[in-house]
């Protein structure tokens, strides 16, 4: 059986046990779950509104569904406390909550899962360990060893463990110790490399506006779908035939990207992640003029650039033809998004973030960190003092985490402690100046509600914020080879930025195969431990994580679909014919 339908048989067998005892009875679902069953590709219709609300009898089942973390018996406890009927039956089952398709594989509730930063004259790489994590951070890391080693077990696989970075490096011997993972490696016959990268060593990929990826930008720029972390809402009043000028007005239910039962949909958004925005756009009309062709819809074609005032008519086309719409709903939904996404503020933006990030670039190769921070200042303006074209608060700290991750270890002195101190005042002005903080700005400042939002309280939380910014900077002091996601550039070149991930691909895709400096093998038993020992006395080769024909690459705290577009070419130049699946 090949890989995508194993994946998704595993999904499927994984669901089977909760959906027997879930026969004829109400449910109810946590956000993990919930998402990875809407998502899945066997997911079915939800009942009618008749049918969803009925009285339950004494003796009803209700199942409950969570992504219950904690062993021992401690999540069976809680719904039993939550339930409050200690006379009723019960009982708990452990289920793995993914989303596999066939290129892609969502694992939502490991979107917490994040490296901590460390402070300054914190602990080495090394010297981390599971018992010095906080309790949630531990708990998340047993369930991703737990979710690995059952994933593992469906695909045979006896792997060999690497990690670049701390939490990695703690992920990854928990996954080598683990003992069912032990006893799975005895017998398992299809060899793998499983390298754990933190994402903290290069946050510039997360924040920076990379790429021309028009999937990416839908992503990033359309507000997240209420309880989901890798679906966005999709305004769907252009289909609704009923129109209101009141903006507040939201009957109308979100669509969403996840159409796993519409195979037109699930081919454009494989094209939106994997081709050009230029091409997806023209991609995204050749789907509708087709689904408007088969429909027999009056269309009228037209040549040259695609514009979304040219594709919000062609969706037109559809809204008054009831049949039309329920068979192309999915790829409707995907088109929406598109015209929302480059319509979108956020969109026309863009550009500008790129430029001025290429800008940031060089100047850092120029420039002591003071200078760069001195250059932001004027920029940071009041609501008042803006227009459309700047930079919002919200901006400004993304530029910041790119520009402190891109830098690396910073010289501390007064001259920096002024420049961060009169960067902090004018943010800590704009902020409070802000008639209404956005959601974001709220959680990023730490506070839930504007209300509660002072000038004091935003200075400390500035402050905070700038510690974090201190601790970035230092995260690849440990490593000697991916030490630096910054390239100073020359007479002949400009500075550019050196993505980690394509540093650690480029490096296990190396013909020659050096020993590798910053990924560290993690040893699963006494062979290992022998072999890793010998090799610094004899010529013996050590574990590379090229050595087998699977890699898996897990980054720990995400990966953006830019990312991943640039890894899928990488090894398409370094090793042709070689398949890169996505973990989003």
């Amino acid at each position: 059986m090949a890989v995508p339908e194993l994946l998704r048989e595993l999904s499927r067998r994984a669901w089977e046990p909760a959906l027997a005892r879930a026969h004829r009875a109400a449910v109810s679902l946590d956000r993990p779950p919930a998402e990875a069953l809407r998502l899945g590709r066997r997911g079915g219709r939800a009942a009618g509104p008749g049918r969803g609300c009925q009285p339950l009898s004494a003796d009803a089942r209700c199942p409950a569904g969570a992504a219950a973390e904690g062993g021992g018996g401690r999540a069976w406890r809680r719904l039993a406390a939550w339930m409050g009927r200690t006379s009723c039956p019960s009982g708990a089952a452990g289920r793995r909550s993914w989303r596999p398709s066939r290129r892609s594989f969502s694992a939502a509730r490991l979107a917490a899962l994040f490296p901590p930063l460390t402070g300054p004259g914190g602990p080495g790489p090394a010297e981390v360990s599971l018992g010095a994590l906080p309790a949630e951070l531990r708990a998340a890391v047993r369930a991703l060893v737990g979710d690995l080693d059952f994933l593992f077990s469906a695909l045979g696989l006896r792997e060999e463990s690497f990690a670049v970075g701390a939490l990695s490096r703690v992920i990854a011997s928990e996954l080598a110790s683990y003992a069912p993972a032990r006893n799975r490696r005895r017998t398992a016959t299809h060899k793998a490399s499983v390298i754990f990268v933190d994402r903290t060593l290069d946050l510039a990929g997360a924040v920076g506006h990379h790429g021309d990826n028009l999937a990416e930008k839908i992503l990033s720029v359309l507000p997240k779908l209420p309880g989901h972390k890798t679906d966005v809402m999709v305004n769907m009043v252009e289909l609704r035939a009923l129109r209101t000028t009141d903006e507040t007005c939201s009957i109308t239910a979100p669509g969403c990207l996840a159409q796993p039962n519409d195979p037109a949909a699930r081919a454009l958004w494989e094209s939106f992640m994997n081709l050009k925005q230029k091409e997806a756009v023209m991609e995204a009309r050749r789907h509708l003029v087709e689904a408007a062709s088969r429909e027999n819809l009056p269309i009228k074609m037209s040549m040259g650039r695609v514009t979304p005032e040219q594709l919000s008519s062609y969706i037109q086309l559809f809204r008054n033809n009831l049949k039309a719409l329920e068979n192309h709903c999915g790829l409707l939904q995907l088109v929406l998004a598109t015209v929302q996404t480059l319509k979108h503020a956020q969109t026309s933006k863009w550009d500008n973030f790129l430029a001025f990030e290429r800008l940031l670039l060089q100047t850092i190769g120029e420039s002591e960190m003071p200078s760069v921070l001195n250059q932001l200042l004027p920029m940071i303006k009041s609501y008042n003092k803006r227009t459309k074209d700047d930079y919002t608060c919200e901006d400004f700290l993304v530029l910041l985490v790119y520009i402190y991750s891109v830098v690396g270890e910073i010289k501390c002195g007064k001259e920096l402690d002024a420049a961060e101190k009169e960067v902090k005042k004018a943010l800590v002005k704009a902020i409070c100046d802000e008639p209404e903080p956005s959601p974001l700005l709220l959680k990023i400042t730490g506070f839930d509600s504007s209300l509660k939002l002072s000038s004091q309280k935003a200075t400390d939380a500035m402050d905070g914020i700038f510690r974090s910014l201190r601790d970035i900077t230092r995260v690849r002091m440990h490593m000697k080879q991916f030490n630096s996601i910054h390239n100073p550039g020359s007479n002949t070149h400009q500075a550019s930025y050196k993505p980690l991930l394509k540093q650690v691909v480029e490096e296990i895709c190396n013909p020659d195969r050096p020993d590798p400096v910053d990924i560290e093998h993690m040893s699963s038993g006494l062979t290992d431990l022998l072999k890793t020992g010998f090799s610094m006395f004899m010529k013996v080769n050590r574990p590379h994580p090229g050595d087998h024909p699977l890699l898996i690459i897990f980054m720990v705290g995400g990966v953006t679909v830019s990312e991943v577009k640039m890894v899928k070419d990488l090894v398409a130049t370094r090793k042709p014919g070689t398949q890169v699946k996505k973990q989003l």
